[in-house]
């Protein structure tokens, strides 16, 4: 872990004694709070319980927005989000996820038992950790997002988790990130010989219903009860 202190969560266990764990990070501007309403929305009948951990990332100016501080994973450098990248910053809140995945392993539940999620930066955060992560963790779920510092991906992944599910979803009418963003990552992904679970919904940058529903089953294959 590093000497940083670990980032300031909100936490939310679907039943006592979890024995799984959602680590899942916010988009630009937003915090923790944004995503823990969904959780009394998942149906999570097929699984133990779940500890979800939601964690705030920390304010910094962000160049697209004038400067503007406020919440991000990194500095968004411009529109056409992968030209210009933040690398630094990528790889510092990566270091900060992974003092998150530590921290729960040391209260008990094991890395395979760990999913990491995001939605938007939140998704290029997902991506960016857990494909590199030493080891196994049971699943990514990337949501309106897409894959930072590309080029990077195939000398620096992992094999621990070269196997991994990875859950991708997006909607047709994103003017955030646009579908073709997502697109792309998800043909790279499947180029260095990952397996993507697809998702695409008619919405702009958000989250409905249907996709509620997807996330649901898809936490219950791969946190399923023993």
């Amino acid at each position: 872990m590093s000497d940083l202190p670990l980032l300031e969560t909100i936490e939310i266990e679907s039943a006592p004694s979890p024995s799984a764990t959602v680590i899942w990070m916010h988009g630009l501007g937003a915090d923790g709070h944004d995503f823990a309403p969904i959780v009394r929305e998942l149906d999570l009948s097929g699984c133990h319980g779940i500890r979800f951990v939601f964690p705030h990332a920390e304010a910094m100016p962000v160049t697209i927005n004038n400067g503007y501080v406020m919440r991000a994973w990194y500095d968004i450098l411009g529109m056409d989000l992968v030209r210009r990248e933040d690398a630094e910053g990528l790889r510092a809140s990566q270091g900060r996820i992974e003092d998150l995945i530590a921290n729960e392993i040391a209260r008990g539940i094991p890395a395979e038992r760990i999913v990491l999620a995001g939605f938007s930066q939140g998704c290029a955060m997902t991506l960016q950790t857990g494909l590199r992560y030493p080891q196994r963790l049971a699943g990514l779920m990337c949501l309106s997002g897409y894959l930072p510092i590309a080029d990077s991906l195939a000398s620096e992944r992992h094999a621990a988790n070269q196997d991994i599910p990875i859950f991708m979803a997006h909607g047709r009418g994103d003017s955030v990130v646009p579908i073709h963003r997502a697109e792309a990552s998800r043909d790279l992904l499947t180029e260095l010989g990952y397996t993507i679970e697809w998702h695409e919904y008619m919405m702009q940058h958000s989250v409905c219903a249907e996709e509620i529903d997807d996330i649901s089953q898809w936490l219950q294959r791969v946190l399923k009860a023993d």
